[in-house]
């Protein structure tokens, strides 16, 4: 059997990060993984970001509660669904991600929690585990299944180079001219081809 491992922001859904910076006015909220390899880092700049204009979880899921997929992500993950396992691995957090996950249809979801204060300050957050991708994918290759994955951002690339077969989707040139190892493909029917050729049953559209 055959899983496909997918992140989530940028391939499935909006950069939630990204629409919180547009709806607030704070240009270094943009910044993602594309821009910040390290997650940490990352992080921190937006925890600091967070506290320095008074806002929280709350503020946050106000944005998110006005976000849909990205269009054609529900028809493709339902494709895909029928074809695959289906493993969502996102460094997104789950105080994040139900709205989003109820509208593609509860996909199975990994990853992080964020701690907030009796405010609703977000205070801290927890990863799942160090390098949390590419270890869920280490983890069902035990499980003798053969991975697939597909991600957009330098923190997906240690995954994509652990699965059996990795796809970059929507990357940025900058990701896509340093790991040119990976196809890079940029709308759903593209990707739903480059699955398949990585598949090792004989699947069609």
């Amino acid at each position: 059997m055959e899983i496909a491992c997918l992140d989530l922001e940028g391939v499935l859904i909006p950069e939630i990060w990204i629409d919180f910076a547009e709806r607030t006015g704070i240009e270094e909220l943009k910044a993602t993984t594309r821009d910040i390899p390290d997650y940490d880092v990352l992080m921190q700049q937006r925890l600091r970001l967070l506290h320095d204009n008074g806002l929280g979880l709350p503020d946050i899921q106000d944005v998110i509660a006005d976000m849909s997929p990205m269009e054609g992500a529900r028809e493709f993950l339902d494709w895909l669904r029928e074809r695959f396992q289906v493993v969502i691995l996102s460094d997104t957090f789950y105080e994040f991600a139900a709205p989003l996950m109820k509208q593609l249809g509860w996909p199975t979801l990994l990853c992080h929690r964020l701690e907030t204060d009796s405010q609703g300050k977000v205070v801290d957050y927890k990863i799942r585990q160090v390098n949390p991708k590419r270890q869920a994918v280490l983890a069902l290759k035990t499980l003798y299944y053969r991975i697939i994955a597909a991600g957009d951002s330098y923190n997906d690339t240690t995954m994509l180079a652990e699965a059996d077969a990795g796809i970059l989707f929507k990357a940025p040139s900058n990701v896509i001219e340093e790991f040119p190892q990976f196809p890079a493909v940029h709308d759903y029917q593209a990707l739903k081809q480059e699955f398949i050729k990585a598949s090792d049953r004989n699947l069609t559209l």
